[in-house]
């Protein structure tokens, strides 16, 4: 039996990602030889995925990232099956070790035929299904590109959201991450009233003259008061029109103007675990 040194224990560690254990065994069994060490945790990565394929992965970590010039960004989740390796700052690093790499795609599928430290992404995913022992993937996948583009990550990693100006101006930095926050807690359906869905607003004008009879308004009035409803959910639903969550008597639209009198959000992405 090969002599394995600890040192060699950690090398593979590092490499791999693998417990002590796992490691140790590995070389063991492979008699000291990385490449079939790596073989092996990679087929046990594979057993321990095929085993967990039917196990719900709604557990994870949200990561936003930007690339350096701010002019695209990237939100993806890197999802598991429990809270519990959710917070393991492993998973975390490796969540955002990602995210960075994604930015150089534009689709989940060249991405996970992306190369990440040495394997394919997607195989490094079940690589870590072994080294984990849960079903992990990358579920959501977005990117977003603008003249200025910012993100912001909610503390626990469980919502993330990327937000894109018209411009690159004084202040764009901390007015991007501003709106970005507001995304995150205020989850708008969408960037303004433009932005609506037709099927959504026939819903909302319905469900308001549905109320409106039962309250007993006259049948000429309905649709105005109707039409007056639907204002009050375009404000409150959409990121234009919102209160601004830091400085709630002005809209969002109105604190961009206040940063630069050009300066508008042309798009935006929220993604929630939940």
């Amino acid at each position: 039996m090969a002599s394995i040194k600890a040192a060699d224990v950690a090398k593979l560690r590092n490499m791999t990602g693998a417990g002590m254990m796992d490691s140790k065994k590995a070389l063991v069994e492979a008699e000291g030889d990385f490449e079939k060490a790596i073989e092996i945790l990679r087929k046990k990565g594979q057993k321990v995925a095929a085993n967990r394929a039917d196990r719900d992965s709604s557990e994870g970590a949200v990561i936003a990232k930007v690339n350096k010039d701010e002019s695209k960004g990237v939100v993806i989740t890197l999802n598991c099956e429990t809270d519990f390796v959710a917070k393991n700052e492993d998973f975390v690093k490796l969540a955002h070790g990602l995210a960075e790499l994604a930015l150089e795609y534009d689709s989940k599928e060249e991405f996970l035929k992306a190369e990440y430290a040495g394997l394919p992404v997607s195989e490094k995913l079940v690589e870590q299904t072994g080294v984990i022992g849960e079903k992990i993937e990358i579920n959501e996948f977005k990117t977003l590109k603008a003249p200025f583009v910012g993100s912001y990550i909610h503390a626990g990693n469980k919502i993330a959201s990327l937000v894109g100006l018209s411009e690159n101006v004084d202040g764009a930095q901390e007015a991007a991450k501003s709106v970005s926050m507001q995304v995150a807690a205020m989850n708008p359906i969408a960037l303004n009233e433009d932005s609506v869905g037709a099927d959504v607003i026939e819903k909302e004008l319905e469900i308001a003259k549905d109320i409106l009879r039962k309250e007993g308004k006259p049948e000429n009035m309905i649709e105005n008061i109707a039409k007056g409803k639907l204002n009050k959910f375009f404000k409150d639903n959409t990121l234009v029109h919102q209160n601004f969550i830091m400085e709630d008597k002005i809209s969002v639209k109105e604190y961009l103007k206040s940063v630069d009198n050009n300066l508008e959000v042309v798009s935006f992405e929220r993604v929630s675990l939940s």
